[in-house]
């Protein structure tokens, strides 16, 4: 029974010390993350830390230079000077930690170990001033150089780690308490202790209330950076996560939707739609069933995948949007949702480049490809339908079956697109030539449709 209590007990408290663990170094969202995002993460923790070197080496060029340029009091002739030292032997570890830095990850022991002997170094060169000076050990604890002790603190706040910041803090604490200690315990016999603060202020005796109020002053502003680093490393985890999501969500819908989607405040199925006029491209495979009969399934994808990714080009640099991959099909857009005032000629422009492009191109095996196009002006209307688990991006309208009716039309007429009357009409006439093909009354209309074929001049 016993046995399993404590049994009991170190499981608890092993679980606790693990979650403190990774809350302290890098949370379990972080822990949660993609191997790809995690690497990029760290390759800019890693950055940080070389930012973090680069600051502590020029704080110790600066402090040098202060210390070479400051009247020494120190008796002349003087052999043993410790504030040199202690510099010297800082910058050789900040450099040491630079080159870590810049030629590998720095693990976890190092960057605890690197903290220990910054806030090491750093107390050991405050301790010293008593030596360099000549003075009771009581006198290092005026010195203004404590303020540094907050400048490392808030330097490791410049990685998301909040365990760097607590243990820096908690370690300059405990340094001021030990040099405090070691004031009050000086060999001199005389008693250094005051509780008069003007006797504290022009005197080398310790006030020990004043000397508390500093490690107070450390801790808090030690356990205000932890937190705020914890928040903020939340918030960068989040804003990783949306950002991916956001990066994959514009493979499937367009970037324009994307922007709309950044800017919603409430579900998407709710969000307005748009209603504008815009030109609909139709592109469709030509003998796509042949061309599944003598392929391979694997085979077939990899050349429709090939075919998409070589006819979207036309359609992107003509400022077209891809709505929807219907099989073999595409249905772009021009003017909706990405507004282009010339949206007739770039749907005209973009078809014939297709056209252009594929006559033009061998897919592996020597396999050519060829297209039919139709294409429609008219008012469309663009949105988000489905459901509110479930939705997609799409425009619709009379207009957008039109043009798919005369992509089917283009076969009988045996031509490679057609384009409606209002699609000629608006285009721009300099570029393209027109031949009228026919007129018919589509399934489903009651007037008849004109359509003609489009070439470049």
């Amino acid at each position: 029974m016993f046995d399993k209590s404590f049994e009991s007990l170190r499981l608890n408290l092993l679980e606790l010390l693990k979650s403190k663990h990774e809350w302290l170094l890098s949370g379990k969202e972080y822990a949660d993350l993609p191997e790809s995002i995690r690497g990029a993460i760290e390759e800019q923790q890693n950055s940080s830390e070389r930012f973090i070197s680069w600051i502590q080496i020029a704080i110790l060029v600066v402090f040098s230079v202060l210390y070479t340029m400051a009247p020494k009091t120190s008796p002349i002739g003087a052999e043993f000077e410790p504030v040199p030292i202690f510099l010297g032997t800082y910058f050789v570890f900040a450099c040491l930690r630079l080159y870590l830095s810049y030629t590998s990850r720095l693990a976890h022991w190092i960057l605890f170990l690197s903290i220990l002997v910054d806030m090491g170094l750093l107390l050991g060169l405050i301790w010293s001033f008593h030596l360099q000076y000549m003075q009771p050990p009581s006198f290092y604890l005026k010195s203004p150089t404590l303020l540094y002790i907050f400048i490392f603190i808030a330097l490791r706040a410049l990685r998301f780690e909040p365990g760097y910041v607590l243990l820096s803090g908690i370690v300059g604490a405990a340094g001021w308490l030990l040099l405090m200690v070691l004031a009050i315990l000086d060999e001199s016999g005389r008693s250094v202790i005051t509780n008069d603060y003007v006797i504290y202020l022009t005197s080398n005796s310790v006030l020990i209330g004043g000397e508390l109020d500093k490690m107070i002053s450390i801790l808090v502003v030690t356990f205000i950076l932890t937190l705020a680093i914890s928040r903020a490393r939340r918030l960068m985890v989040r804003s990783i996560v949306d950002g991916r999501t956001a990066e994959s969500l514009s493979l499937f819908i367009p970037e324009g939707v994307a922007s709309q989607i950044e800017k919603s405040d409430g579900p998407l199925i709710n969000a307005q739609t748009e209603t504008r006029e815009a030109s609909i491209l139709f592109v469709d495979l030509t003998s796509f069933t042949s061309l599944a009969e003598s392929l391979p399934p694997e085979n077939l994808i990899a050349v429709l995948n090939e075919y998409f990714l070589l006819i979207s080009g036309p359609i992107e640099r003509n400022h077209g949007v891809i709505n929807q991959f219907q099989g073999d099909a595409i249905l772009a857009s021009f003017n909706l949702p990405t507004e282009d005032p010339d949206h007739a000629s770039s749907a005209i422009s973009a078809a014939l480049e297709i056209q252009r492009v594929l006559h033009e191109y061998q897919f592996e095996g020597g396999i050519t490809l060829s297209t039919r196009t139709g294409i429609n002006t008219g008012t469309v209307v663009g949105g988000f339908i489905g459901t509110p688990v479930r939705l997609s991006y799409t425009v619709y309208g009379d207009s957008v079956n039109i043009a798919s009716r005369l992509q089917v039309l283009s076969k009988q007429y045996n031509t490679a697109n057609l384009v409606s009357f209002r699609t000629m009409q608006l285009c721009d006439h300099e570029r393209f030539a027109f031949k009228k093909k026919g007129s018919e009354i589509l399934r489903g209309r009651t007037h008849p449709i004109v359509f003609y074929e489009a070439s470049a001049k």
